[in-house]
Parts: C-alpha cells; sequence; structure tokens
C-alpha cells in the first residue's frame, strides 16, 4: 500500500457510527489474534463498551488510519489529569502485519508528540509485545529506552493444587491470629472505606520500576469513583481482598481480579501488594489462595488465570509459579522524552524530502 492510498483521521468513539465501530471492532479482533492467538475474538460490545468507558479525569486522542473501509492501524495517546505523574503521556500504536514498515507508524507518532507538547508531557510511555518484534524494531528505532520489562504468565485453573491452596490459607491464618483479618469487595471501593484505600493503593508504589522515570500514584476519592464506573461500564467487575491490620485499623495489603462478562473463561489479576513492614509473614500468599478459592467456588466457568510481574520482582514471580503460573510472553514498557522523539521525526522527514 502507498502512502497516497490511506487517510489518518481522528477517531472519537462518543460520536462514531455503528460502520466505524464496526471497523474498529475487526481490528481489535485482528490484533488480539496476534497478541493472545489462542482466544476467542472480542464481541462487538466489548469493543464499543471499551473504547466509551474512559474514566473522566483521563482525555484520550485517537487517529485511526483507512484503506477505503478498513482500519488498518490506530494509534491512541492519554493525559491522566493527576496531581502525580504531570510529565507523562501514554501512548500505544498498533498497525496490522501487511500494513508495517510503510512508514504509517512514523506519521501516527507525529500526531501523538504533538498532543504531548501541547500538554507539556516531556515523556511518551508505551507497551509492546514479545509476539510482535515489530513493536520492539520500531521504539528502538526511535531512540526509546527499555524502562521495564513484564513476564505475562497464566494458571490453569483446573490443574490448581486446592491442597496448597488450602494450606496456604491454613498458614496465613495462623501467623495473622488476632492480628489480622480479611476483608472482600465486590465491585466498586466501599464509600466509608476510600480514605483507608486511597492508602492501600500507595502500596504498589513500592513495586519495582526498573528505570522507569516515574512518581508515586496518588489516588483521590474522585478517581476511585470514576475508574469504579469505568470498569462497570465495560462489563468487567473486580473483586479485592484485603489485609486489615485490627489494631491500626490500616490495610497492610490486598489483591484484585477482574471478572469480564465478555470473556467469561479468563479472569485478569490486577494488582497485589503488601507493605514492607508486613511482608515475611506469610500475608501475600495469603490473600492470593483466599482470592483463588472464592473464585474457583464462585466462579466455575473460569478456566484461566492472568497476570503480569516485573521480571525483577522475584518475591511475586516465585508465588505465582508456586501456584502454577507458567510464562507465556513479555510485554515492555518503553519511555522516550518527548524532545527526541520529535527529533527523529524531523530527520525522518529530512531523509523522505532527500529521497525525491
Amino acid at each position: 500500500m502507498s502512502l497516497e492510498s490511506y487517510r489518518i483521521r481522528p477517531f472519537d468513539p462518543s460520536d462514531a457510527g455503528g460502520d466505524e465501530f464496526q471497523a474498529l471492532h475487526l481490528f481489535s479482533s485482528l490484533m488480539r489474534q496476534e497478541y493472545w492467538p489462542e482466544d476467542p475474538p472480542p464481541a462487538l460490545d466489548e469493543t464499543i463498551g471499551r473504547w466509551r468507558a474512559v474514566p473522566g479525569f483521563v482525555d484520550r486522542k485517537a487517529w485511526a488510519v483507512w484503506e477505503v473501509e478498513h482500519l488498518v492501524a490506530l494509534a491512541v495517546v492519554s493525559i491522566a489529569d493527576t496531581d502525580d505523574n504531570r510529565h507523562l503521556a501514554d501512548a500505544n500504536i498498533e498497525v496490522l502485519p501487511k500494513w508495517r514498515r510503510q512508514g504509517i507508524a512514523t506519521q501516527l507518532l507525529d500526531r501523538v508528540v504533538t498532543v504531548a507538547e501541547e500538554n507539556d508531557r516531556r515523556l511518551l510511555i508505551g507497551n509492546t509485545d514479545s509476539l510482535i518484534p515489530a513493536g520492539d524494531a520500531f521504539t528502538t528505532a526511535l531512540g526509546a529506552s527499555l524502562g521495564l520489562t513484564n513476564s505475562i504468565s497464566q494458571l490453569d485453573l483446573t490443574l490448581l493444587d486446592r491442597k496448597l491452596v488450602r494450606q496456604w490459607q491454613e498458614s496465613g491464618q495462623r501467623q495473622a491470629g488476632d492480628e489480622f483479618e480479611l476483608v472482600i469487595w465486590k465491585g466498586s471501593y466501599p464509600e466509608e472505606y476510600l480514605d483507608a484505600i486511597v492508602e492501600l493503593l500507595g502500596v504498589m508504589n513500592t513495586a519495582p520500576r526498573g528505570s522507569l522515570d516515574i512518581e508515586d500514584a496518588i489516588w483521590t476519592h474522585e478517581q476511585l469513583r470514576q475508574w469504579d464506573e469505568a470498569i462497570a461500564a465495560r462489563g468487567t467487575e473486580k473483586w479485592t481482598t484485603a489485609v486489615l491490620h485490627r489494631k491500626s485499623g490500616k490495610f497492610a495489603g490486598y489483591t484484585e481480579v477482574f471478572c469480564n462478562r465478555h470473556q467469561q473463561e479468563i479472569l485478569g489479576q490486577g494488582m497485589t501488594g503488601i507493605f514492607p513492614e508486613f511482608r515475611n509473614r506469610g500475608l501475600g500468599r495469603w490473600v492470593k489462595a483466599a482470592m483463588l478459592e472464592q473464585i474457583v467456588r464462585e466462579r466455575p466457568c473460569i478456566r484461566w488465570v492472568r497476570t503480569g510481574n516485573a521480571t525483577v520482582n522475584a518475591s511475586m514471580l516465585n508465588i505465582n509459579h508456586e501456584l502454577g503460573f507458567r510464562h507465556y510472553k513479555e510485554q515492555a514498557i518503553w519511555q522516550v522524552d518527548t524532545k527526541l522523539a520529535r527529533d527523529y521525526l524531523h530527520a525522518q522527514q529530512q531523509s523522505k524530502t532527500e529521497s525525491k
């Protein structure tokens, strides 16, 4: 396909028509085949919900590349209006295999960088997937640096060692004694716990960051509400299991999972963290085991549990390996200075001009 045979247009899910969403859905299905070749394609409602349900504190811009009525590439940049990390913009560019290495990603990058510049964001952060090597090739050529690598693994619940899960729960309860108790929420965070939950989520600021140039994340009540609303609108139910320290009334740690009604056989394992002062007491295994026991009991339709952990996070990788999680692939988190990305675009344009 020549560069003259396609059009790049903004994609706004709030006013997109049925044909546009059908094209987006087909594009998303083809990309998922690369990311998760063993998975069934997404449902149209899932695609629409994922695009329309965005937390209010996130400003998202997107551009679609069209060849006639077919969507062949997509770029998204998200700017979060938060008190922390105001130097960041999250970016993602996807191109279908047939249209790669033709300059499309570079043209989309130009639009992404422009939005970052307009919002005074000096750093772009984005992910690549080991099943799509073209992503690493593009980010490397751009001059981006590798900030962190995540190991993506999955657990087949039909092979779950239920005896081990019970042992972890019994051991956790013995060590907890009267000092700790488990608290479980399904769906949105309870209003009466929001102050404690804001503090609890801060435990993830102790997780490995590699060389990523990011600050501690600080949540507000309103952001939590908006995030919960967006999750529910996408057809996803969040389950949270937290460890409460009874004496202080504070939470020692937590784990979260996400049940998507569009993918009822797959459970997404979210964050798991224990504050440093409470580690090495079996609480991490206790909270993970309690969550898995509940999932197996109440959601027998779920076959797979998927999670991602930094490859340098040995403690969590060990826990997951003991549970039966097995490595599936890797995802890399890259970062690039906005100015460096703009210099790359200028160089590409100059090279293109000189070649004419």
